[in-house]
């Protein structure tokens, strides 16, 4: 088996004209399926669109129930399989899985007799909080009904805009059946912005330790106290983590702190105790340095130039 074959594909569908003619696109295993499902709402020079003459129907996702855990725990960079479709492509196998994951309308979980019913179990677990709303199809060898994954008619370009798994956690929606095999989330806010250093200490010491569990998947948005006029989106799949700047905040603005972790065997208590020790303290003094990456701003902070990825792995 090769290193492409371990990656999910990502499927469309759609219906042509009023005969209703099925189209069955197979992207590659390494594209991104916002890009793919935008293509449809691209204008030609006359002003009309794919998706004037067809309509997205489904997004499908092919998971290696083999390999899926171990690739996510990796952390390798596509470049450094020999993926990456484009130079200075810095995205890694985890990012790659968590987005083809959480963008999906049907999630065909395949290879299954190649895992223990236990394992398999688990990881469907896994995937139905990645992505509650997903249509989970086992599978062996690929072999999968038809309607399954063509004219399902799931696919919302609402909903697909967002990453429906955060949505429901954010909101308390959770999925109880999967904390049967372990897999739990907590959400941690906050009015108070981060202690950088505390904060980096925890990220490259911490958070892909075991220390609080296995943390599969993190998202949000934070706030580090030595930059208090940007706030930065949170994203870690897997040994990966990355941090960059999402918005500007106004010099007498305040905003809080929301973080989602999904993983297994998480240590509740111990977690957020360790976010909150990682918080300003009332009246201690904001340093003026950090270690995390400098983030281009465009001129909101003079001392913030460039954003750069981080390897948890690599840093810890």
């Amino acid at each position: 088996m090769t290193t492409y074959d371990r990656l999910p594909v990502t499927v469309l569908s759609g219906f042509l004209g009023a005969g209703k003619t099925t189209l069955l696109i197979e992207s590659s295993g390494i594209s991104e399926p916002m890009p793919v499902a935008a293509t449809f709402s691209f204008p030609r020079d006359d002003g009309a669109t794919l998706g004037d003459l067809a309509r997205l129907d489904t997004m499908v996702t092919v998971v290696d129930a083999a390999n899926f855990l171990p690739e996510l725990a990796g952390g390798d960079e596509l470049a450094a399989r020999g993926l990456a479709p484009y130079e200075d492509d810095e995205r890694t196998v985890s990012d790659l899985l968590m987005d083809q994951i959480e963008f999906a309308d049907v999630i065909v979980l395949n290879k299954l007799d190649l895992v223990g019913p236990n394992q398999a179990a688990r990881l469907r677990a896994t995937l139905t909080r990645l992505n509650p709303e997903a249509r989970i199809v086992p599978a062996v060898r690929g072999r999968v009904a038809l309607q399954q994954v063509l004219g399902t008619g799931l696919f919302d370009v609402e909903r697909a805009q967002q990453a429906p798994g955060w949505v429901k956690e954010l909101n308390g929606d959770h999925v109880p059946e999967t904390e049967e095999y372990g897999i739990s989330s907590l959400v941690f806010r906050s009015d108070r912005a981060f202690h950088p250093g505390r904060l980096w200490t925890f990220v490259t010491k911490g958070l892909d330790s075991g220390t609080f569990g296995r943390i599969l998947r993190s998202k949000g948005f934070f706030r580090l106290a030595s930059r208090p006029r940007v706030t930065g989106l949170w994203s870690q799949a897997g040994s990966v983590a990355r941090f960059e700047p999402s918005g500007a905040l106004g010099p007498d603005t305040t905003q809080g702190q929301e973080l989602v972790f999904i993983g297994t065997g998480l240590r509740h208590d111990a977690l957020r105790a360790a976010l909150e020790a990682c918080l300003l303290d009332p009246g201690e003094p904001v340093p003026a340095e950090d270690e995390f990456p400098a983030w281009e701003t465009y001129g909101i902070d003079d001392a913030c130039e460039h954003e750069h990825p981080h390897s948890v792995s690599e840093a810890a």
